[in-house]
């Protein structure tokens, strides 16, 4: 692909995207929701592996469910957030693997390598999560990651007796733009760059 988005695209994705914390109250549809998961599952991972597992909830009941394992400056933004999502990764991710990645067997890597297959799983994870907001962002949603929980509650309450892991959460729903904090500053290049 050599076809460059143009400003407003990168605008949206990028320079003007913000995480918020305060929500309109405007309702996210299951459909809207199931857009952004086809264009999120789209972005790449090694070996096609695609550990991340979401669940999208939306319902008081769902949302009280997670919130014991809420640190205390969560709770509030969670609450209201029209949807937020638990961002998991499978750990037995692998055994899609011949179905996904049908080129080789790849399977075996991660069978042999319990190591392996735990970092993979980490790291393809927050690939996923960062193409599930670009995704949002993209198709007029906005996003509020989160790591401020317990994964050990999460995963009891939504994963107990399964190979899914929590790793992040997301808000998702319309900002209110109003109560958005000042742009806080990046690295310089010359902070977090090097050429080789």
């Amino acid at each position: 692909m050599t076809e460059r988005l143009d400003g407003a695209a990168l605008r949206t994705l990028f320079t003007a995207a913000r995480s918020h914390n305060v929500w309109l109250d405007r309702p996210v549809s299951d459909d809207l929701l199931v857009e952004i998961y086809n264009l999120a599952k789209m972005g790449p991972t090694s070996a096609n592996c695609s550990p991340a597992r979401f669940v999208f909830l939306r319902t008081a009941d769902g949302k009280e469910r997670l919130r014991p394992a809420l640190g205390v400056r969560n709770v509030e933004k969670t609450m209201k957030a029209p949807v937020t999502v638990i961002v998991a990764y499978d750990r037995m991710f692998f055994e899609a693997l011949p179905r996904l990645f049908p080129h080789g067997d790849a399977r075996s890597w991660f069978v042999s390598s319990p190591t392996l297959a735990a970092e993979t799983a980490a790291r393809n994870c927050a690939l996923q999560a960062a193409y599930l907001m670009l995704a949002a962002r993209a198709l007029g949603l906005d996003a509020g990651p989160m790591s401020g929980f317990d994964q050990g509650i999460v995963d009891e309450a939504f994963f107990a007796g399964t190979t899914w892991k929590s790793d992040v959460l997301i808000n998702l729903g319309y900002g209110d733009a109003t109560a958005l904090f000042g742009r806080l500053p990046r690295l310089g290049l010359d902070e977090a760059c090097r050429f080789a």
